[in-house]
């Protein structure tokens, strides 16, 4: 009796361990004080954009993906700080703030973050990724008026991350996304606090080029890579990878 052909068994290609390129880091302005930055080894790693942009998604994806490839990793992001987040949520519910009051409430989300979990997990060696960094806070205030300089000065705490990566979406293509994801449009990224419209719809499509208009103008500054958010999930991760590998194996973003 012939036998039976033995079942092929597909072994999963395990992803090559990169080991990362040291590089430079500094701050953009002041800093935090008694920061050894030749210690921080670890690489910060910021995926900005709209909501409805994709970018969580992506920072999911990347995370599954650096982590497989042996990379350990922290995520933080907007409104994630043990310090101010709880207090900072309740004063948006409430919209008690000026906007001078709100953009002091954001930094010390972000300095608190940046002291207690991004600087200690870069001195750790670890791979860093941001949920949005100081560029959107930055974006947000301007539209709403904030001078600029006085911006660049409160933020001169930054580290400058190693690679940031704007995905780049439509206000037309973003609404969308959000009316099938929630089925509604948030108060907040829909600028109504700027009384652009009645309309939240209406109001949600002007604030929303505003802020990219504002990030174009910090893209010039910043030099960050603007990907487009368009295309498919997976057509954006690989070019994010792509981006990603050459950064470890080169110490900089082709």
């Amino acid at each position: 009796m012939e036998k039976s052909p033995a079942p092929r068994i597909k072994l999963r290609r395990l992803e090559k361990i990169v080991v990362p390129r040291p590089s430079a880091k500094r701050f953009y302005g002041h800093g935090i004080p008694g920061v050894d930055l030749e210690q921080l080894a670890g690489k910060l790693i910021v995926v900005e954009g709209a909501d409805g942009s994709g970018r969580s998604t992506q920072i999911a994806r990347l995370v599954a993906w650096l982590e497989g490839c042996g990379h350990a990793s922290v995520q933080v992001g907007l409104k994630r700080s043990t310090l101010v987040s709880e207090e900072l949520e309740r004063a948006q519910e409430g919209n008690i703030l000026s906007h001078t009051t709100l953009s002091l409430f954001y930094a010390t989300d972000f300095a608190d973050q940046l002291e207690n979990i991004i600087l200690p997990a870069l001195k750790a060696g670890v791979m860093v990724l941001a949920d949005r960094y100081i560029y959107t806070l930055m974006a947000r205030d301007m539209v709403r008026g904030m001078n600029e300089s006085w911006l660049k000065n409160l933020y001169g705490m930054a580290l400058v991350p190693d690679a940031v990566f704007y995905l780049n979406v439509s206000p037309e293509e973003l609404v969308q996304r959000t009316f099938a994801k929630n089925s509604a449009l948030d108060y907040w990224e829909s600028g109504m606090d700027l009384g652009l419209s009645r309309d939240m719809f209406d109001s949600f499509l002007k604030y929303q080029a505003l802020v990219a208009a504002q990030f174009k103008r910090l893209q010039a500054g910043y030099g960050f890579s603007i990907v487009d958010g368009h295309r498919s999930v997976e057509a954006v991760n690989l070019e994010l990878r792509k981006k990603i590998t050459a950064l470890l194996t080169s110490g900089r973003v082709v």
